[in-house]
């Protein structure tokens, strides 16, 4: 008798009303898996196996799975697996950040297929505007041209920019973007492009990434401590995104540092460990041409003021991962960063050893910390990957709302 291997799922469920959701928890498991027959699926997701059969046959309708060959194993019958087709869906994730915009076109297994950038103009968004969504136009267009029936299946787009939003916000306050956080951006994107837009901070935007694609899949519980122009923390707690009561959960950069004997000054941690604070310890433009290029070198030629900016930034940080841990108990901390690879591996490497806490468990299956991506592409990468979770992944709190409708 063959020993049944361990599947990657959550659990559906059998009551009425919930085709939805189990249909989500199918995908998730082929997305989390590769593939799966119908009696892996029934297995792992706890579903009947007519269930299963009629959500197959549904999904096959739908071109968003298909069957491949049969594999026998054992004496027993042959199984079909399926798997998920990459072209059953599109989405795009576009990135707002001070100086450049970004647009990324993927596929439902979240591969990148069309990838484009522009430089901001000054003004914020009175002049911004009209490059993004020229950018989102000629991103569709790309996509249209390789892939059949991409309009058809596009599920919509994932905005992504640095919070956190809803807040009073001083003009003049160079760690924050005023006018595009005062902006109608939602409505002004939904307008020009017809589609249905959502808006994340960057560092849910790289968690989103990090799940689908990333060292968050098939985690339940992580932290994505994100680096960059400033510093924030995107929270995936019980398999789904937890963004707060208004959109800012995870604003770690934000949180006030007592001073220090190298620090005397209170600071909030992203004006001490973030890229911001690295442009100003440089003296560097943060729009300068090239800027990433000329941190690799100095990086590689072990510039004294980029290694007491590590040094620093690196005590911060430590402080940091274990203020994540003690108050979300994740399964992993992930550091991710728009930098440089280099530079944010030096700094990951910097790191250690971690402070003690309730992480540093004897019975651990993942690093506390481990390195994520490394890439300026990553949080349009998340921002894509938004509307196909939206979309396609099981969310709980859409599950319990159903059965409250029913019971009410």
């Amino acid at each position: 008798m063959n020993e049944m291997r361990p599947i990657r799922a959550k659990s559906g469920t059998n009551q009425e009303g919930t085709s939805a959701h189990n249909r989500r928890v199918m995908i998730d498991a082929l997305r989390l898996n590769g593939q799966l027959s119908r009696a892996d699926l029934a297995r792992a997701t706890k579903l009947t196996k007519q269930t299963v059969s009629n959500i197959i046959e549904d999904l096959e309708q739908d071109g968003l799975v298909v069957s491949l060959a049969a594999v026998r194993n054992g004496r027993g019958q042959p199984s079909t697996p399926y798997r998920l087709v990459p072209d059953g869906a599109f989405a795009i994730g576009l990135q707002i950040d001070r100086h450049v915009t970004r647009a990324i076109a993927v596929d439902l297994v979240g591969t990148v297929l069309v990838r484009a950038q522009a430089n901001l103009p000054p003004g914020g968004p009175a002049h911004g505007a009209k490059v993004i969504l020229d950018l989102i136009e000629h991103t569709r267009t790309e996509l249209a041209g390789i892939a059949d029936q991409a309009e058809k299946r596009l599920v919509g787009l994932g905005v992504a920019m640095p919070g956190p939003f809803g807040l009073a916000i001083d003009h003049d306050d160079p760690w924050m973007m005023a006018a595009w956080q005062n902006f109608p951006l939602l409505e002004t994107l939904a307008a020009g492009t017809g589609l249905e837009v959502a808006l994340q901070n960057d560092a849910s935007a790289c968690a989103t990434a990090e799940r689908m694609v990333g060292a968050a899949h098939g985690i339940d519980h992580a932290v994505c401590l994100y680096i960059g122009y400033g510093i924030g923390a995107g929270l995936i707690l019980n398999g789904e995104l937890y963004a707060g009561g208004n959109g800012n959960a995870g604003e770690i950069g934000m949180v006030l540092l007592p001073p220090s004997a190298r620090r005397p000054a209170q600071a909030s941690l992203e004006h001490r460990a973030s890229l911001a604070s690295l442009y100003q310890h440089l003296g560097a433009d943060p729009a300068e041409p090239g800027l990433h290029e000329r941190l690799n070198v100095l990086v590689n030629k072990d510039d004294p003021a980029v290694a007491s900016w590590i040094d620093d930034a690196a005590e911060e940080l430590r402080w940091g991962v274990q203020l994540i841990e003690t108050i979300f108990d994740p399964q992993t901390v992930i550091l991710c960063s728009s930098g440089p690879e280099i530079l944010t591996r030096k700094l990951f490497e910097a790191i250690p050893p971690l402070l003690p806490s309730i992480a540093d468990r004897p019975d651990r299956s993942a690093p506390r910390l481990q390195l994520g991506m490394t890439d300026p592409w990553s949080v349009a990468l998340g921002a894509a990957a938004e509307p196909i979770s939206r979309a396609f992944d099981p969310r709980f709190s859409a599950i319990l709302k159903t059965r409250a409708n029913a019971i009410g």
